[in-house]
């Protein structure tokens, strides 16, 4: 049984996170003719694979899968992880698979030559089920200068989880990303869906486990839904952060 792990919490953690904001940026350039909303898995339980893709499929869309190939069918706190087979299910479905490391480590306390060497490990597990993963999600959105720098040359873009919306000329090397979890997490989601409807701006929005019984990290299949359908009643696209970034 995979359990939960604490990241660093401390004033200097955060502090350190808000500084790597500053730190080794990459401008994104946003071509949005309406505001836009992604909705992305991250490690992923395989309830994520299977009830959150259905409630986007339901509705047209598709999602992105920050995946790490080493929980493949372990058992976790948030619930069994997605195996093989409903990765590679996933890709033929049209979603998106992208990467989160092999192992979920921390990328700010991981010695460089052992992160790469998961990474390595996790981009082509991926790729040998189809997928091309080219974008990334930091697990527990832990950052820092040095990691932001080593993974800013291997992929195309790089999720964080502070709370933001993406407009033109932001940092495609610690995108914003707003969680769907926690008791509030359909109230939160839904005033940052209004709020990219009202700027014309992205919105990242992420989760983990999609299931009635669902973790602190994750949303029942009914709040998905009903956030889906909010973001396109309220005139935006639903799209993976692959084709966010390609238009």
């Amino acid at each position: 049984m995979i359990q939960p792990y604490t990241p660093d919490v401390s004033l200097k953690g955060k502090l350190r996170r808000r500084f790597a904001r500053l730190t080794h940026r990459r401008p994104v350039r946003l071509n949005l003719t309406r505001p836009t909303i992604s909705f992305t898995f991250d490690d992923i339980p395989a309830s994520a694979g299977q009830a959150g893709a259905s409630a986007l499929e339901a509705q047209g869309a598709r999602g992105t899968f920050y995946v790490c190939a080493g929980l493949f069918g372990q058992e976790g706190h948030m619930g069994r992880f997605a195996d093989a087979s409903e990765i590679s299910d996933l890709i033929r479905r049209g979603h998106e698979v992208a990467g989160h490391t092999f192992n979920h480590l921390d990328c700010h306390r991981t010695p460089e030559a052992d992160l790469t060497f998961d990474l390595d490990a996790n981009d082509a597990a991926l790729r040998g089920l189809g997928a091309a993963p080219i974008h990334f999600a930091y697990p527990y959105g832990e950052v820092s200068p040095r990691a932001k720098a080593l993974l800013a040359g291997r992929y195309s873009s790089l999720r964080g989880v502070h709370k933001a919306l993406v407009h033109d000329g932001d940092d495609l090397n610690q995108l914003p990303g707003v969680g769907i979890e926690g008791p509030d997490g359909e109230g939160v989601a839904r005033r940052w869906i209004n709020r990219a409807a009202a700027e014309n701006a992205w919105l990242i929005l992420y989760t983990h486990d999609v299931r009635e019984a669902h973790s602190s990290w994750g949303c029942t299949p009914d709040a998905l839904s009903r956030l889906i359908t909010h973001a396109q009643d309220a005139g935006c696209d639903v799209r993976t952060v692959g084709e966010v970034l390609a238009a």
